[in-house]
Formats: C-alpha cells, sequence, structure tokens
C-alpha cells in the first residue's frame, strides 16, 4: 500500500525528459553533486527508489542521506528499498495470494470494501516450479525422438518406463518434411528460416512437428494435480490488480522473468524509474546481467513489498570487477565465464554486491552476463550488476522492444548516469574493493586423458601428450616406450591409404551435455565448421563423428543460422537427442582402425564435449579421452590428432596447398555474439512472445471464479482460508502482557528455518499426515509441505516437524515435547493444541542464531498459529528476526554474556513480562517466572516502523486495517 506523500520530499528534483516523448523523472543526480558520481551504479539504484518513495515514515530523508553517503555509511546502517515488482514462483507465491485472499474476508467482516484489497506493487507469478516428471522416455542411439509419434497411442505410455524403439522418420503424419526418400542422417538441404514455438524437429527433414507425447503427458498429469492451486492462481489474476501469472507450459520462473517480464526502465502515470525486483527465488540476480537491480528473499518480505513496504538491507560494500584486455585465441564464453566465476570465488564477496567495469565488459554478450549474475550462489555475492550500455540496448533491440520506448530508456539512463558508457573511465565509481581480471589470463582448455579433472591448456596440449606417453600406467600416464612413440600403422579406408599414429583422434562427438546449454559454443561450432568448409579442410572419413544436441532446439537454431550443413559435410550429422557417445552408445570403430590399434598398441583418441571421460568409457580400444568445447571438439577433429601445436602447426592446407591454421578459421566472439543475438534471440523471443500471448489451451480453458471473494472449499486440502485475520479489530488494542507462558521447546544453537518449518515430503506418523488421513488421503497423496503452503492446517501441524528436531526437554532429536500441565510427550502441535484449548500462552526458549538457513515465511506464521507469543534467543539471524516481527512474535534476546543455563532456567518455569504503553526499538524488559527468578532482555526492534508492526499484531493487520 502506498505510503501517502510518497516522494513528496523531493519532489523540486522531478523533471521532464529532453526528448519526446515529455515523460517525467526524479533527476537525483542533483541530489549528490560529486557525492553521487562516485556511487557505484547499483547504489544509484538504491538511491533512486529512496528519493521517489521518501514518505517521512516508511521512507525518511535520513535513510536518502544515508545512502548517499554510501561511501561512510557502507556496512554500517540499515536501509529500506523498495523494488519495482516482485516476481513469484508457485511453491511460494500461493501463500502470498492466500493471505492476500483472506484480507479481503477480512476487510468485508471490518466494514471495508474488499475490492480494494490488491498489491500496491506489480506481482508475476510463474507456475512452472511445480513440475514432477510422472512419464520418461530413454533416449536410444540413433533413433531420434521424432516427436511423439502417433498422438492417438498417447495413453500407452506408461509412467517411467523405456518405451519400445521407434523406427526412424519414413512419412510419419506428425512429420511435415518429405519423408519418401533419405536414409537417417541425409536430408534435402534445405533449412528452416527462423527458430519456431517448437521445441523438437523430425532430425531427418528438420521441419516442426508437435510436442513429445511425455511432455503432454506430464502436463495433463500437472493439471490434474494441481487443478486447485491453478483455478486459485487463475481467479487471483482476474480479481486483483497488479498480478498477472504466467500459465503452466511458459517456463521457469528466472528464465520468463528475463526473457519476457523485464523492463528495464519502469514507466508508472509517464514517470520513468528504473526496473527492480525482489522475488521467491535464487536466480532472481540472473536480470542483474540486464542492468536490472534484483534478488532472491523470502516469503515475508516479498509479501511485504506487494502489500507496500520496503525490504530492509545493511547497505552494502560494492566491489568493482575490473575486467581488462581481450580473450585469448580459442578461448568460448563458457571459458570466460567459468574463469570470472572462478576468481571471484577466489577474492571473497560473499554478503557483498559486485559491479563490473572497464573495457572488457563491451566483450561479454547479454547471455554471458547473466549467467555471470546468476552464478551469484556460486560465489557467495548479494549479486553481480552490469550497468545497461550499448550491448544491452542493442539486446534488447533485437528482443523486440519498442524503439521509442528503448530511445526514451536510453535519454533517462544518460540523464540520471546509470548508462555505462564504453570510453568514459574518467568517471567510475569509488569501489569499496577493486579487483581485476584480465580476460587474456583466462585460456581455453581441455580435459583428459582419463579424468575429467585433468585439465590442459590448449597451448600445451602437445607437450602434455607426449608426457603422459611417457609416464607410468595411472591417472594419466600410459607408458609408452620412447622407441615406439613415433610409431604409426598404415590403414585402406575407402579406397585411401591413411596412418594411425599415438594421439591420433579416431571419435569426436558434440554431445548432448551441459555444454551445450549456451548457444554461444554451439554456434561457434557451427562457424568454425563453416570455415574450414570454405578453406577446403575436412575430416578424415574413418573418425567417428557425431552430433546429438541437447534438444531440437539446438538443431532449430544451427539450421535458422546457416552452419548445420557445414558442420553436416564434416561429418557432425545429428545423431539423436540424448546421451549417446559419452555414455559409450556409439557405433564401433572400423575394422581396419581397430586392426591397426591393436597391431601398433596405439593410444589413440577421443574428443568429446560431454562431462564424463574416464578410459575406456568411450570405447575400450580408445585409451585417451578429452573433454573440449564443440568448436575444438570439430579444430580436433579436422586436425586428426591431439598431438598438435595449434599455434605453430598448421591444421591442413587449401586447394593451393596454403597452410591453414586454427586462427585462420576461428569465429571471433564479436561474429558469435552477432550471429547469436540476430539469430537466437529475436527467434527465441518472438517465439516466447507469441506463446504468452496464445497462452495454454489448458490454461485457457480452465474454469475459475471471477467473485469479489474467493469461494473456499472446505473440503480442499491444498487451499484453505487461513486463521491470521479471526481475531483482528479495526484499531489496534493496545499492547497486552504475556502471562504464566509455558516454553513449548526448549532449543540449542543454529536452530535453523528447516527445523522451524521443513519443506520436504509429509511423515506418515505426523500430525499432518494424520490431518490428510482423517480427510480421505492416501500417504501417497500426501505430497509434500512445500506443495501445500496454501493450507494453514497443513502448515500449522508441520511446524517443528523436522525428525532432527533436538529439544533439550527430550534429549534427543524427535518432532515433539512436552506438555507440562499433563507430563505428556506429544507431537508439538498436539502440546500446542492443549495449550491454546487451556488458554496458555506460549514462548520458545533457544541459543545462538536461531532461524538460521533459508528464508522461510512458514517458519514464523507456523508459530504464531500455535500460539506462541514471543521467542527469547541470544541472537537471531537477522531475517528470521524480521519475520517474527512481521507476523505479530516478539524477537526477545538475553543480554550479552547471559543465556538461559547462566541464568539457571529449566525451561519447566512459566514466565511473564509487560510491554511499557510506549514501546520503542530496543527497549529492555523485566521477565518474572514462576520459581521467583527475574531477569532483563532486550526487545529486538530495530526502528519504528517495526515497533508499529508489532503493535499492530504484524503486517497482514497493519495492512488490513489500512484498507478497512
Amino acid at each position: 500500500m502506498d505510503a501517502p506523500g510518497a516522494g513528496y520530499a523531493f519532489e523540486y528534483l522531478i523533471e521532464t525528459l529532453n526528448d519526446s516523448s515529455r515523460k517525467k523523472f526524479f533527476n537525483v543526480p542533483r541530489l549528490g553533486g560529486t557525492k553521487y558520481d562516485v556511487l557505484p551504479y547499483s547504489i544509484r539504484v538504491l538511491l533512486e527508489a529512496a528519493v521517489r518513495n521518501c514518505d517521512g515514515f516508511l521512507m525518511k530523508k535520513e535513510d536518502v542521506m544515508n545512502i548517499l553517503d554510501w561511501k561512510t555509511k557502507q556496512s554500517n546502517v540499515e536501509v529500506p528499498f523498495f523494488p519495482a515488482r516482485v516476481l513469484l514462483q508457485d511453491f511460494t507465491g500461493i501463500p502470498a495470494m492466500v493471505d492476500f485472499a483472506a484480507m479481503r474476508e477480512a476487510v468485508k467482516i471490518l466494514g471495508g470494501d474488499p475490492k480494494k484489497v490488491h498489491p500496491a506493487r506489480p506481482t508475476d507469478l510463474t507456475v512452472d516450479h511445480s513440475l514432477q516428471i510422472d512419464f520418461s522416455k530413454c533416449a536410444i542411439q540413433n533413433a531420434p525422438n521424432p516427436g511423439g509419434g502417433d498422438v492417438q497411442k498417447a495413453g500407452k505410455l506408461s509412467p517411467l518406463r523405456a518405451q519400445p524403439k521407434k523406427l526412424p522418420c519414413r512419412g510419419q503424419t506428425t512429420c511435415r518434411g518429405s519423408c519418401d526418400s533419405g536414409e537417417p542422417g541425409r536430408n534435402s538441404g534445405k533449412f528452416s528460416s527462423q527458430i519456431e514455438n517448437t521445441p523438437i524437429l523430425c532430425p531427418f527433414h528438420l521441419q516442426p512437428v508437435p510436442e513429445p507425447e511425455t511432455v503432454l503427458k506430464n502436463q495433463e498429469v500437472e493439471f490434474g494435480r494441481n487443478r486447485e492451486r491453478l483455478q486459485f492462481f487463475k481467479w487471483s489474476s482476474r480479481v486483483f490488480k497488479n498480478v498477472a501469472v504466467i500459465p503452466p507450459g511458459t517456463g521457469m520462473a528466472h528464465q520468463v522473468n528475463l526473457e519476457y517480464l523485464s523492463r528495464v526502465v519502469f514507466e508508472e502515470d509517464d514517470l520513468l524509474f528504473p526496473d527492480s525486483v525482489v522475488g521467491t527465488d535464487s536466480h532472481i540476480t540472473m536480470v542483474n546481467g540486464l542492468g536490472i537491480l534484483g534478488w532472491g528473499v523470502g516469503g515475508i518480505e516479498t509479501e511485504a513489498v506487494m502489500l507496500g513496504l520496503p525490504v530492509s538491507l545493511t547497505l552494502p560494500e560494492v566491489v568493482g570487477c575490473e575486467l581488462t584486455g581481450s580473450s585469448n585465441p580459442f578461448v568460448t564464453s563458457i571459458d570466460v565465464v567459468l574463469g570470472i566465476t572462478k576468481h571471484l570465488r577466489q577474492v571473497g564477496v560473499a554478503g557483498k554486491f559486485v559491479e563490473f567495469f572497464g573495457s572488457g565488459v563491451s566483450q561479454l554478450s547479454i547471455v554471458d552476463r547473466t549467467t555471470i549474475a546468476n552464478m551469484c550462489p556460486e560465489y557467495g555475492a548479494i549479486l553481480s550488476f552490469f550497468p545497461v550500455d550499448n550491448v544491452t540496448l542493442k539486446h534488447l533491440e533485437h528482443t523486440g522492444f519498442d524503439k521509442a520506448k528503448l530511445k526514451s530508456m536510453e535519454t533517462y539512463l544518460k540523464a540520471v548516469k546509470l548508462f555505462r558508457h564504453d570510453q568514459d573511465n574518467s568517471g567510475e565509481p569509488a569501489y569499496s574493493q577493486v579487483i581485476r581480471i584480465h580476460l587474456n589470463s583466462i585460456i581455453a582448455s581441455v580435459s583428459g586423458p582419463k579424468r575429467p579433472q585433468d585439465r590442459v591448456a590448449v597451448t600445451d596440449m602437445k607437450r602434455d601428450f607426449q608426457a603422459c606417453l611417457n609416464e607410468k600406467v595411472g591417472f594419466k600416464g600410459f607408458q609408452i616406450a620412447a622407441e615406439k612413440q613415433k610409431d604409426n600403422i598404415s590403414i585402406h579406408y575407402e579406397g585411401s591409404e591413411y596412418k594411425l599414429s599415438h594421439g591420433s583422434v579416431v571419435m569426436a562427438a558434440v554431445t548432448s551435455c551441459t555444454n551445450n546449454c549456451n548457444p554461444s559454443v554451439m554456434l561457434a561450432a557451427g562457424l568454425l565448421a563453416k570455415k574450414a568448409v570454405d578453406a577446403g579442410l575436412h575430416v578424415k572419413p574413418y573418425i567417428r563423428t557425431s552430433l546429438s544436441p541437447g534438444s531440437g532446439m539446438v538443431t532449430h537454431y544451427l539450421s535458422s543460422s546457416g552452419v548445420l550443413p557445414y558442420l553436416s559435410k564434416l561429418g557432425f550429422e545429428v545423431v539423436g537427442y540424448g546421451c549417446s557417445t559419452c555414455v559409450g552408445n556409439t557405433a564401433p570403430l572400423s575394422e581396419a582402425v581397430l586392426n591397426a590399434v591393436k597391431q601398433g598398441d596405439l593410444v589413440t583418441c577421443g574428443v568429446l564435449s560431454g562431462n564424463k571421460n574416464f578410459e575406456g568409457r568411450l570405447c575400450d580400444c580408445v585409451r585417451a579421452n578429452y573433454l573440449a568445447s564443440p568448436p575444438l571438439v570439430v579444430a580436433y577433429a579436422i586436425a586428426g590428432t591431439v598431438n598438435i601445436d595449434f599455434q605453430t602447426e598448421p591444421l591442413g592446407t587449401d586447394a593451393t596447398g596454403k597452410s591453414i591454421y586454427l586462427q585462420d578459421i576461428w569465429p571471433s566472439r564479436e561474429e558469435v555474439h552477432q550471429m547469436e543475438e540476430e539469430r537466437v534471440v529475436l527467434s527465441m523471443f518472438k517465439a516466447l512472445k507469441e506463446k504468452m500471448e496464445m497462452g495454454n489451451k489448458r490454461w485457457n480453458s480452465l474454469e475459475a471464479p471471477d467473485s469479489v471473494l474467493f469461494p473456499w472449499d472446505l473440503k480442499s486440502t491444498y487451499i484453505r482460508c487461513p486463521s491470521f485475520f479471526d481475531k483482528l479489530t479495526k484499531e489496534p488494542v493496545a499492547l497486552q502482557p504475556i502471562e504464566n507462558a509455558h516454553v513449548l521447546l526448549y532449543l540449542g544453537d543454529s536452530v535453523t528455518t528447516d527445523h522451524i518449518s521443513p519443506a520436504g515430503s509429509i511423515a506418515r506418523s505426523s500430525a499432518a499426515a494424520k490431518y490428510l488421513t482423517n480427510r480421505g488421503l492416501t500417504p501417497r497423496e500426501f505430497n509434500s509441505y512445500g506443495a501445500r503452503r496454501g493450507n494453514d492446517a497443513v502448515m500449522t501441524r508441520g511446524t517443528f516437524a523436522n525428525i532432527k528436531l533436538f529439544n533439550k526437554f527430550l534429549g534427543k532429536p524427535a518432532p515433539k515435547t512436552i506438555h507440562f500441565p499433563s507430563g505428556q510427550t506429544l507431537d508439538v502441535f498436539e502440546a500446542a493444541e492443549l495449550y491454546q484449548k487451556e488458554g496458555v500462552p506460549l514462548i520458545i526458549l533457544a541459543g545462538k542464531k536461531y532461524g538460521s538457513g533459508n528464508s522461510r515465511d512458514w517458519a514464523a506464521k507456523g508459530p504464531y498459529l500455535l500460539g506462541v507469543k514471543a521467542v527469547l534467543a541470544e541472537s537471531y539471524e537477522k531475517i528470521h528476526k524480521d519475520h517474527l516481527i512481521g507476523i505479530g512474535i516478539a524477537p526477545l534476546q538475553f543480554l550479552p554474556g547471559e543465556n538461559a543455563d547462566s541464568l539457571g532456567l529449566s525451561g519447566r518455569e512459566t514466565f511473564s513480562l509487560t510491554f511499557p504503553e510506549e514501546l520503542s526499538p530496543g527497549v529492555t524488559l523485566t521477565i518474572k517466572t514462576s520459581t521467583g527468578k527475574v531477569f532483563t532482555v532486550i526487545a529486538s526492534f530495530e526502528n519504528d516502523v517495526e515497533v508499529t508492526l508489532y503493535k499492530h499484531g504484524g503486517l497482514l493487520n497493519f495492512v488490513a486495517r489500512k484498507f478497512s
């Protein structure tokens, strides 16, 4: 809910954009002058949001000035941040939307208009995180999936059972190609001109075919299993403003966020401001590669933003990462991304912002940037920010951004100094720390010859292979006698004579493993093949070559970019879409090759772009196996040996006898990026946009109510109106004392949110299982706690249901506690239920770092519904402490140096305390026990906003009263 007067304190900074659009914006640079100019770009985004939302309560002038003084205040102050939008995925989105639905009920009961209850910020919810695999097919060597075969036979598909081998495409009705001719692997030479919205192609004709039956069957089961939730989501998208639901079958949260939802610059009522996002997914950080500030947070923080409140964060240190120099020859995008990631992990950037600058940034494509940003969990940073620059604008143009909006965006970003200029190094921000990565320090490498962890620089390949011949038999050695290392054996193959020697490549495969996730490396292989063919180079026919992409989409973009015929001409023809050569599923080598290997006891080689290369894995007669990027696989196949120095030895000669070196045909990063943007990105975004506009047939036909209030189904075990608002009054009542509270649990140090609210499967003996069984469900239908987050009855019973929970009352791990009035040992829920019937309030005793681990909203909601009024701990994980306040539980803290043991507390006493009328941040409170002990604790509220929320009984009550 927007605070009244937001931004008015700095209204004088509002200006009109100097272009034809006449849109308005806050000209924040005027506020800070030179102070602003040295701020990191990511901090400038925080500052703009603070200025725009400054209302004197949720965002104070002091907060704005603290951000402006970032250089001296970093790591020392907490600041609020108002993101522009919210992204939810289904598991964590369902409880948030259920709370909004329940709030409408509460507002109506209080006499307000429930139609006014809407999220304050634009909220996108993607459904595809709930996918569960019920049906699958085993890929069969040289029999690619032709798109599902006969759709009418889909009903015969069995869950998780390999299907009979299907014959290659021969005029099937599902293939729109001409199937009269052609042996497998051959085609008419016609290639698709663009990437269509179809993930699978007929591999023999490169024509799109319907979705495979496994996809259709899985979607059918998903809609059946999740119908209640999907109907609720659809109702939410109809009745709530600012809520958009991305239907099943569209894509995962972070990918759709990157490809479709990102604005880069937001516009509301003709006011422009930077796009920013928080959400319940760790991969939110991916959008920082587009210049959009974003990171993952917990459910209650996300809900707070939806309700118009800010998230709170410690003003972070910002590590500047300067990229300089140019990439070495033969280095791919994957090499660069992994090299930068490794460097950041070694430097140590945990809990900090990372921001990229320097001349080398422009060499990174948007795919590279978003991949680096997405890998924040790998090196511990909160986010890795790439300011918008010309590369970003060009990418957005290729994705179909409106040109007028793009122009206004550029003008605005330059006006507020959020646009990174390639050549201007004079005005770089003053970072907390600067680390420098020279791109030319990142080298191309391969792994082998027997283990994936044994990396070898491509420039050292010849020397290393010769060393392997000399070494004793072991992880790398083959122990070939020195006098036999130059041996070669002649073979006759297809009418020609060839010579095999140690290091000869006899197998080369671009396989369906992880390298194929990044289009740039596959396109690089295709471009290299094209240049090689144009130069008259070829692959010796006895080398077993193959191309088995990760999906039909890879084939499609190789086709649309025009490089697939050249790969085919070198022998890299599409053989299918599954694990093949890397798991030993390859056709045997020719007799001529096998005999030569045996005769000369040769150490021949396989080169593949997979991830496993153990000795004998590909073929028992191929002793040396190297993992390489797709373009290097093609290069070694052309060379015919790994015993080569690419820098000094040619791959072969052209028609005139001129030597052709690898650097002559290696595609530049600019060539690869241009093809990636113009062919792959454009078509992919066009396809996604069409899918978003067309929707999903099942989703479109799904019936859902459109009433103002959600019609709760009392029999539902997935969706239930929670009881958070049961005792809500129109005005907050005075803070009530906690009198004669029993201790529900006596816990130790480092109790995690997973201890408090597990997300996994529901144990058959648990309180939640009893509840579901009583409603007619079988254990197979229990699903998980994560799937049932929309049902407070299940989640409350699941609170403290972790079997690893160590309760000091019991002296052993168990999800149980003691109900002291009766002396019974019960499930935690059953004990809490008895206490509630008796009207007894509850507290929790804990040690250090209570609530550590993942941010989880039900780790606060669950205890609240159990009747817990306060937690008394030595220290808290900050996010969880914020969650406790947000739900209405008092976070109390022992004085420094004190704890339950030092105070002589057993936990079997009852506890009483009174809150002062004027509760303030950090106030001390007095606790009295039934045994006569009196001691002082700290009320761990950090600011006036937290105090206000607690007085209202939590965030939900606070906002509900605003609507009433």
